[in-house]
Formats: C-alpha cells, structure tokens, sequence
C-alpha cells in the first residue's frame, strides 16, 4: 500500500534561544559534501541519534544522557563528533557537557529531501541482524 502524507513523521524544529554559546568547529553551509554527510549517516547509532532529534526533541539541543544510550562515553563521544564535523548536527559547550541539535535549515537548503529519508528510516531490530 503507498505511503500517505499522514505516514511522514513530522520533523520538530524549536526556535533557538538567545544568548547560546558559539558553537564547536564545523563545515559552514557551502563547505557541506554529500558523500560527508552520507558517511557520518552510514553508522546505525548515528542515525538512531539524529532520527531521535529530529522527531522527538524537547528543548533546542540535548546532551548526550538524554539519548538514553547504553554505550560508553568514549564511544558516544565519537559518534557525536562524526556527525559535527560532517556537519550534520551543531554542538555548543555547557560547562562541562556538550549540547547538540541537526541543522535542519542548513541541510535542507544543501540536500532537500535527505532529512525526510532518515525520519522515514526504521532500524532493524538487533535481534534479527546477528
């Protein structure tokens, strides 16, 4: 059966507040590659990450604690710098933690559609990969 416009989960997109912190280091607009972008897209985590901002955000930016991963810090760390420096989430420091959110305007204006495939991307449970 084709999919209906009502089947689209709806991406969330909160205003940003003022007086945030200047982010960390990343590609300006211009400077985004799709085969970049893809890449940091290619790991499931990662997705499962910013298929999580984008649909289930309750502020402008999260920590890494409110993912609810079950992975080391280190690990999560990675992760979430791969998606930075390919320039697919910003991240800002907060003391001692670091916040981050996709940038969805900038992503959309370089690859109109893509953020619609990953919000329409359903993971595979673990069960049935190994």
């Amino acid at each position: 059966m084709p999919a209906t416009a009502h089947d689209v989960p709806v991406i969330k997109v909160l205003p940003e507040p003022e007086n945030l912190p200047e982010p960390l280091p990343e590609p300006t607009v211009e400077e985004l590659r799709l085969e970049t972008v893809l890449g940091a897209l290619s790991d499931p985590l990662r997705l499962t990450i910013v298929r999580k901002l984008l649909l289930e955000s309750e502020a402008f930016d999260h920590s890494c604690g409110w993912f609810g991963l079950d992975r080391p810090k280190s690990s999560l760390t990675h992760h979430f710098k791969a998606l930075r420096e390919a320039g697919v989430t910003r991240q800002r420091q907060y003391g001692l933690e670091r916040r981050s959110h996709v940038r969805v305007a900038d992503l959309n204006a370089r690859f109109p559609g893509l953020l619609d495939l990953v919000v329409a991307w359903a993971p595979v449970d673990d069960h049935r990969t190994r």
